[in-house]
């Protein structure tokens, strides 16, 4: 176990409290946008689930096309000017969309191509934070940060659901979007602010973009524990679109009386991911991987609960269970990604895990209703368990992941 109080003197460090304020406001504005496009887009005149389909996916396919360049990008460049780059562009595309929305002047290629823009600069951030955080926190503090960074993460989302939703009802699509465009560009002004030394992480030669992905390759499959994991996402994630995306929500329309029951799911997730950093806090495994992925088979709980019919309140209980497992394996991950692998290449191997992670997503989404349909809702979320503890089952086979050990303390070493 160990001491919160000693973790939360992080807190006191300037640079970590101002790169968690920036994260926690920059996932604010983030929770504030897909209530705000959804309902937006959907209020144009002649707008159809179509036109937000078109919008989304502007969004989604820039992301990943470009999630390894950002991953390039972030090692090749000092990684607080690429943070920054990426939050600021954030802002103009919300910028722009809130705009388009409130003037009234919406094409769809305009919309689509603000959206496509919004897409790129979460490619290019997202790589560049998971390696700035080393950078930032110590190495023997990596755990803490990333959990207090969750921490604020996991409440602005919360938060943000709730704002967002509020501020679309009162005032509309555009002036929520404009909202997250602020948020975006005050995380961005935090971020330029840091004042990394230049010096505080080793430079890696400049090769060409191909070059870099190619080493960034080496360093990602020359480790079982994290290929491994990363194909084990990609099934396990795979499934959780298709049962929160599709399967989830036509369950409680079908049989748990609508949408206030899925909202009460989604709310014990949300608070499970609160408790979960807590938990994380607390908890140093000897085997990090291991516990991690070993905590991936509770996350099929909620799945059967929806596949038995079981009461709500069961389901909901199961709903938390997933949070709180599901954050304490993230920081987990993330700690021993940034022990592990060097500086220099840290974004490059993040990026490949992004993209590994969610390359299926979408097969979820696309399968959910067909497989509904056939085998009936029921049957499809029983499956999605299935899928999510087989996945799990296969992945402690590998010694990597069994094997892989966390640095010993120094206060631990003495004791030896």
């Amino acid at each position: 176990m160990h001491d919160i109080l000693g973790d939360l003197g992080l807190l006191r460090d300037r640079r970590f409290a101002l790169l968690l304020t920036a994260r926690t406001i920059s996932v604010l504005g983030s929770a504030f946008a897909p209530v705000a496009l959804a309902f937006g887009i959907l209020d144009l005149p002649g707008a159809t689930a179509s036109t937000l389909s078109v919008v989304l996916t502007a969004e989604a396919v820039p992301m990943i096309v470009f999630i390894l360049v950002g991953g390039v990008i972030a090692d090749r460049l000092p990684r607080q000017r690429v943070m920054t780059a990426g939050e600021i562009l954030m802002a103009a595309a919300f910028f722009a969309l809130a705009v388009m929305l409130l003037t009234g002047w919406t094409p769809l290629p305009a919309l689509a191509t603000a959206a496509a823009v919004a897409g790129v600069a979460t490619a290019v951030t997202f790589p560049a934070l998971t390696g700035i955080i080393p950078e930032v926190v110590p190495r023997d503090r990596l755990q803490s940060g990333n959990a207090l960074l969750g921490l604020g993460a996991n409440a602005s989302r919360v938060a943000g659901a709730v704002l967002g939703g509020a501020t679309v009802v009162l005032f509309g699509g555009g002036w929520a979007l404009m909202i997250s465009s602020a948020l975006f560009a005050v995380a961005g002004a935090l971020i330029a602010s840091l004042r990394l030394k230049p010096g505080e992480r080793p430079r890696a030669e400049s090769h060409s973009v191909l070059a870099d992905l190619r080493d960034g390759w080496r360093e990602f499959s020359s480790r079982q524990w994290i290929w491994v994991v990363v194909a084990q996402f990609s099934l396990m994630v795979m499934a959780i679109q298709a049962g929160h995306g599709v399967l989830g929500p036509l369950m409680a329309k079908e049989t748990l009386g609508g949408p206030a029951a899925w909202s009460a799911f989604l709310t014990g997730e949300a608070v499970g991911t609160i408790v979960g950093v807590l938990v994380s806090l607390r908890v140093r495994p000897r085997r990090p991987i291991l516990v991690a992925v070993l905590l991936c088979l509770p996350t099929a709980l909620p799945y059967v609960l929806l596949g038995v019919d079981a009461p709500l309140w069961a389901i909901v209980g199961g709903a938390f269970v997933l949070g709180v497992c599901f954050d304490v394996f993230g920081v987990l991950w993330q700690t021993t990604m940034q022990r592990e692998i060097p500086a220099e290449a840290l974004s490059r191997v993040s990026s490949y895990d992004v993209l590994g992670s969610l390359m299926f997503g979408p097969i979820g989404l696309l399968l959910a209703g067909p497989a509904a349909a056939l085998f009936g809702t029921e049957e499809s979320l029983l499956g999605c368990a299935v899928i999510v503890v087989v996945s799990t089952l296969a992945a402690l086979l590998s010694p990597g992941v069994r094997n892989l050990r966390a640095p010993v303390a120094p206060a631990q070493a003495d004791l030896k």
